[in-house]
């Protein structure tokens, strides 16, 4: 493909609309949040609403050797569970494994994670293994066959439902972000690099191919150190696109090109589709008083995060020919929304923090004790409906606690000290699936 040379100007655009109004970093949170003693009650003032309706069952977590961490880790959006479906009657549940905290060393922030395979209904341990990963960012993605992507500071490693992993790519600096567009063809990679006075094209490296030719860090440890951007092939490794920029950028992708979000007159945003083959459509336009966040939730369709100023966000689906699918509000009590979509796009998840106020500034920062819960609402991607609400217990604003089944019919939750599994309706055809029988 030779999206190398297509991209470049139009990324320009891309870059300096997502530094305008950037995801929030885990460490972000610390700048908002204050942290008082605990005091009695906490916990149960945090369980928040009941369901919208029961669980078909649960498997307590506990046993498991999972405990609930503790208030210090709300607002820091550290990574601390990932919940995900292997296949509709099988889970993988890792998390942060209690124990004795390892000295960092240079830098280094060392720690273990847990990882068992569950199976349903009963929740049977089929097998188990103890990660050591070095950072508290993000570490697991889930792949559409079953298999799933681990990180580990610069290294990628893809595993399988025997928890076997297996390298598969090589960054010459820590990954920052990782993101795949629906087909899960494609990443979108940002690392942390050492510069050079000439820039290399950012090889990234297979275990069959050769290391990357890139400088390492001088002994005082004073290189300077810049954000490389990469678009490229999951399987092989190819890179697509490589640009310098200056902070993480969040790119969403489908297999035919990325959206940028572009600023217009007023509070309008333009949604604009650059092809990787050249050229690019407008899909859409929005009225935000932010610059809305925008992902693919399949390949025909776009989710983008709104927001409406003094009255909290709202969530506007759009397909790719530019027909606005549905809308969904959410009040200025909830704050920090994470999206979870099930692999064939059919179903999507929404969980918030929720407060016991407004939020229309951050002139004062929040407290630990405003957050009251967080809240789980989970959508039909095509229509737009409201198919569960349901809170998740323990709060965790780094997300990972909210997982759908490949098929859409099921939702797991971690809730009240255990894997709730709710069973809903039987989906339609996704979305990407009738896009390919019209074809």
């Amino acid at each position: 493909m030779k999206a190398g040379n297509c991209l470049r100007a139009g990324l320009a655009f891309a870059v300096l609309a997502s530094l305008a109004c950037p995801h929030r970093s885990p460490a972000a949170g610390l700048s908002l949040l204050h942290h008082r003693k605990p005091v009695a009650g906490d916990a149960a003032q945090k369980k928040g609403p009941s369901a919208s309706q029961l669980p078909a069952f649960s498997i307590p977590v506990e046993p498991l050797g999972f405990y609930s961490p503790g208030p210090y880790y709300e607002g820091q959006r550290e990574s601390l569970v990932s919940l995900d479906f292997l296949d509709e009657d099988k889970l993988l549940f890792t998390f942060r494994a209690p124990g004795l905290i390892h000295r960092a060393i240079a830098g280094d922030e060392e720690r273990q994670i847990r990882a068992e395979v569950l199976t349903l209904p009963k929740g049977t341990l089929e097998t188990e293994a103890l990660w050591t990963l070095h950072d508290h960012e993000r570490y697991l993605w889930m792949l559409h066959d079953g298999h799933f992507l681990l990180r580990d500071e610069e290294t990628l490693k893809e595993g399988n439902a025997k928890l076997e992993l297996k390298p598969l790519l090589q960054f010459p600096g820590p990954l920052l972000s990782m993101e795949m567009d629906p087909a899960q063809q494609f990443l979108v990679t940002n690392s942390q690099e050492p510069s050079t006075p000439k820039p290399q094209e950012g090889q990234v490296t297979s275990p069959s191919t050769a290391e990357a030719d890139v400088s390492t860090d001088d002994q005082g440890g004073n290189e300077r150190r810049d954000v490389v951007l990469r678009i490229l092939e999951r399987q092989s490794g190819q890179v697509m696109l490589v640009s310098r920029v200056r902070a993480a950028v969040h790119l969403p992708i489908n297999s035919d090109g990325y959206l940028e979000t572009l600023r217009g007159s007023g509070q309008e945003w333009v949604l604009n589709l650059k092809f990787f083959s050249g050229g690019s459509k407008v899909v859409g336009k929005l009225d935000s008083s932010c610059q809305p966040p925008v992902e693919f939730i399949s390949p025909t369709e776009a989710l983008a995060n709104t927001c409406v100023f003094q009255n909290g966000r709202r969530l506007i689906a759009l397909s790719i020919q530019g027909q606005k699918l549905w809308e969904a509000a959410s009040p200025p009590t909830q704050i920090w929304p994470i999206l979870v979509r099930s692999p064939n796009g059919s179903r999507l998840a929404r969980e918030t923090l929720t407060l016991d106020h407004s939020v229309e500034d951050f002139a004062h920062p929040l407290d630990v004790q405003d957050i009251k819960g967080q809240l789980v609402e989970v959508y039909d991607s095509a229509a737009g409906t409201l198919l569960l609400k349901t809170p998740a217990n323990p709060v965790l604003d780094g997300g990972g606690n909210v997982a759908i089944s490949p098929s859409g019919r099921r939702v797991a939750i971690l809730n009240g000290g255990a894997i709730q599994i709710y069973e809903l309706p039987a989906t339609p055809p996704s979305l990407h699936e009738a896009a390919t029988s019209k074809q």
